[in-house]
């Protein structure tokens, strides 16, 4: 008997929604027992993780010869990373996230905003520079994401330094380390295997109901690979860990670029930012609006909330759903 993808996708999505848990989990302990802190942590362990559905989902999109949807998919999970941490510091209103946590963060969402007006530039411009098939471009944004990632692990490294006469307790009874990144393997294989079939339902659900345009094929997907990132937010920030939680959404924006300069290795065809849409760059600078917002929002201490909703969190809610309406408005990708 064939299950139906809306049966699929309640299925996939509980087994996802139980590893992402579990992987915030892990992540904790590894933080803890290495000292690593949540901000490397979760900029780079975590969002990694999270953020392989994106990288499996475009790939498959290669494989269907649709490479706007995998553009798509990328830019528009950025977008949606930065209305999960407005979502996530919503949900969490006894304590504001952004303000909680380390101003360290900015580092890595500058970083984002970097890659992704270099890319929003690099599609525009169309570069016909390439080694082999692969574009010129997508290197150097894989070169940038190292260069960022190094800075942001030595920026832990000074902050770990300085609160170093700081010491860490361990409650008896903690994971060890082998069990933490044996459980955050186990837990990221387990995605890495569900998520092809979870978004396949996605598209079969769309298609069973009749709403197959590109763009809504597009802001479905890009929502669904996003999952993972939210949940294990969630989870961190329930686990009493916002640094986590902050770096692994920041750090998922991130992790995409780098995605998508590796996913030119899988597009035979030619260069791939030279085969995406140019009106994909509208995608690409509203996640730099948001990615901007959020950074206000770490960076301004200053009390801002309507009863108990924090203003920021807010506008950048808004305005993705504004940018959201202006894109279907635009027909983007269609």
């Amino acid at each position: 008997m064939q299950l139906s993808p809306a049966l699929i996708f309640l299925l996939t999505s509980a087994v996802v929604v139980y590893a992402a848990n579990q992987l915030a989990k892990y992540s904790d302990v590894i933080a803890v027992r290495t000292r690593f802190g949540g901000l490397f942590v979760g900029t780079i362990l975590l969002a990694g993780a999270t953020s392989l559905p994106e990288l499996i989902a475009s790939i498959s999109a290669f494989q269907q010869g649709v490479p706007d949807l995998a553009a798509g998919n990328f830019l528009g999970s950025n977008m949606v990373n930065i209305v999960l941490l407005a979502l996530v510091d919503l949900l969490n209103y006894q304590v504001p996230l952004l303000r909680s946590v380390a101003l360290t963060h900015t580092l890595t969402a500058v970083m984002g905003i970097l890659l992704m007006t270099l890319t929003a530039i690099f599609i525009m411009g169309n570069l016909p520079l390439s080694i082999g098939w692969v574009g010129v471009d997508s290197l150097i944004i894989i070169a940038l994401y190292f260069g960022g990632v190094w800075l942001v692990q030595k920026e832990g490294r000074l902050i770990l330094a300085a609160g170093a006469e700081t010491e860490i307790l361990i409650a008896p009874g903690f994971p060890s380390l082998r069990r933490g990144l044996l459980g955050f393997t186990l837990s990221a294989a387990t995605l890495v295997l569900v998520v092809p079939l979870l978004v396949k339902a996605s598209t079969g659900i769309a298609a069973q109901t009749g709403v197959g345009a590109t763009f809504v094929g597009t802001a479905l997907l890009s929502l669904v690979t996003s999952l993972p990132e939210l949940l294990a937010a969630w989870a961190a920030v329930r686990l009493g860990s916002p640094e986590l939680a902050v770096g692994n959404l920041f750090g998922s924006s991130i992790f995409n670029m780098l995605a998508m300069g590796i996913s030119d290795f899988f597009y035979t065809p030619g260069r791939l930012l030279g085969a995406i849409d140019p009106s994909f760059v509208m995608v690409a600078l509203l996640g730099v609006l948001l990615t901007c917002l959020a950074v206000i929002g770490n960076l301004a201490r200053i009390e801002r909330k309507l009863f108990i909703i924090e203003l920021d969190a807010l506008i950048i809610i808004l305005c993705y759903l504004a940018g959201m309406y202006l894109l279907y408005l635009r027909g983007i990708g269609g």
